[in-house]
């Protein structure tokens, strides 16, 4: 058994613990299971996390630390809000290659674990997530590049809808899913539903004109 620094054995238990709940699920896998993959003995595990509950908790707040500082450096360079809004809507956590292992962790325990704490965790997870996009698209309405009428908000919880549900049908290998006959993918569609090159200045629309 090697020894590791503290933060370094911290997220080498987070790594092997993510590979482990995507491959047993995390009501079925244990932490002696774990302690086995990590290469140390169990009680090492709860120097660092007082239970599988904790281990999983950090483990979906990483997931959304690191989708936050993702998108950060893909942003990076871009000015013009209506191509960082490009960026962010073809930058999916759900299906990259270094995220999607997270995400679907995620979904499995929500799917098989009736827990408050990990319920709050997850709601404060995609909260992050939320706010961030609602800052960029925030940003977008106010050069006119997105329609102001409807607010960043809905946008932004739309965009996530949209993201998961992707991220579903992807994980299941669903054939020919996000695209049509003639290539055009999901994606493009939002892109030219959400950005506009140039908008008139007008104000937020309210529920009662939304109704007319």
């Amino acid at each position: 058994m090697s020894r590791l620094p503290a933060a370094q054995r911290r997220e080498q238990l987070l790594d092997r613990a993510a590979e482990l709940f995507a491959r047993h699920g995390y009501a079925r896998a244990t932490t002696a299971e774990l302690a086995k993959s990590a290469g140390i003995t169990e009680p090492i595990i709860y120097r660092h996390f007082a239970s599988k509950r904790d281990l999983f908790i950090a483990l979906i707040d990483r997931s959304a630390d690191r989708t936050l500082k993702m998108w950060e450096a893909h942003l990076a360079g871009a000015t013009d809000p209506a191509e960082r809004l490009r960026r962010l809507v073809g930058d999916n956590p759900m299906v990259g290659d270094a995220t999607r292992d997270s995400y679907r962790v995620l979904l499995q325990a929500i799917t098989e674990v009736n827990d408050d704490q990990i319920h709050h965790a997850a709601s404060r997870h995609l909260g992050n997530l939320h706010a961030f996009l609602r800052k960029e698209l925030e940003l977008a309405q106010s050069e006119h590049k997105v329609n102001p009428r409807v607010s960043a908000d809905l946008i932004a919880w739309l965009l996530i809808y949209v993201g998961m549900g992707y991220g579903v049908l992807h994980a299941l290998n669903i054939p020919g899913h996000g695209t049509d006959a003639a290539g055009h993918h999901v994606q493009d569609l939002i892109n030219k539903l959400l950005i506009s090159r140039t908008l008139p200045a007008q104000g937020p629309m309210s529920r009662g004109q939304a109704e007319d």
